[in-house]
């Protein structure tokens, strides 16, 4: 599934979704400056400590970003795409299609968020429905649209191409996102926020299954949560460890789709059990087979 030499892969993602988080969970928030801040922090502070910690460890990632935060903040877009990181849709508001007036309703969304962004002089191929909520009609519209890949199933660790659309899908799931583990509920002051140690934990277990099962990992955050002082060097330890382990290809979302469409297109895909490379075992390491030589994980 993967290039010759490569036994996994990461994608490291960010929703820079800003004030509209907010605003898509209760329109009455638009009027809010005070919940509105805590959005307004992932595009003044946040994103720009994000670029800087990327450009450090000289890591191409990918942004998912709604039409309406694009043209509140056409500053950061231009930044983004300066630093050579690639844009992807996120909706126009961040209201995914369950909670919008059918599909001419969709349609306008995905349309005007790729009128935006065209117009920054990105060129999205991807797109990431506001908290992954997806209606039945999307790949469709999608493949209407000329976008190449989804990245909003939960149902594999592997890449896939959807039929009949051809939409490639870079399964994700809420583990690997920053939202559930760092996102404060104002509503009801019950959820407790997580600390970066608990949260390390996770992401490291779950990265490295799927690297030992030769998967995708699809790492998602938003600057207005993982760009807090305390949670950057989480971001850091997860990356260093990423590109720490054996065979692991980080690219972009649009890479990895591209190059699980060319597979496709070139002919059947292996099966799953096929792609699988699971990690070698302690008596296989300890015995390896003539001419095998074992590998060794960080």
């Amino acid at each position: 599934m993967w290039p010759a030499d490569k036994r996994a892969a990461v994608a490291f993602t960010f929703d820079f979704d800003a004030e509209e988080v907010w605003i898509g969970m209760d329109e009455a928030n638009a009027t809010r400056p005070g919940v509105l801040s805590q959005g307004a922090y992932g595009a003044k502070v946040g994103l720009p400590l994000v670029l800087e910690l990327l450009a450090r460890h000289e890591l191409t990632a990918t942004f998912f970003v709604p039409g309406r935060v694009a043209e509140r903040y056409p500053e950061r877009v231009a930044e983004i795409l300066a630093a050579g990181h690639e844009i992807g849709l996120h909706g126009y508001t961040h209201r995914g299609p369950g909670r919008l007036a059918g599909v001419t309703e969709e349609v306008s969304e995905l349309d005007r968020s790729l009128a935006v962004l065209r117009a920054l002089g990105a060129n999205p191929v991807g797109f990431r429905s506001p908290s992954w909520d997806f209606g039945e009609q999307t790949l469709a519209l999608l493949a209407e649209r000329g976008i190449v890949y989804s990245s909003n199933m939960m149902d594999d660790i592997r890449p896939y191409v959807h039929q009949p659309s051809g939409i490639v899908e870079l399964p994700v799931q809420w583990i690997l996102d920053d939202a559930p583990h760092f996102m404060f509920d104002n509503a009801s002051w019950e959820k407790t926020i997580r600390s970066p140690r608990e949260v390390g934990e996770i992401w490291e277990a779950e990265l490295r299954g799927i690297h030992a099962l030769g998967g995708l990992g699809v790492l998602t955050t938003h600057p207005q949560f993982i760009g807090r002082p305390g949670r950057l060097p989480l971001l850091e330890r997860t990356i260093e460890l990423v590109l720490a382990l054996e065979g692991v290809w980080v690219a972009t979302a649009g890479e990895i789709a591209r190059h699980v469409r060319a597979r496709a297109e070139a002919g059947p895909a292996p099966t799953a059990q096929a792609e699988a490379e699971p990690a070698p075992t302690a008596q296989a390491e300890a015995e390896p087979a003539p001419g095998k030589s074992a590998g060794a994980e960080p």
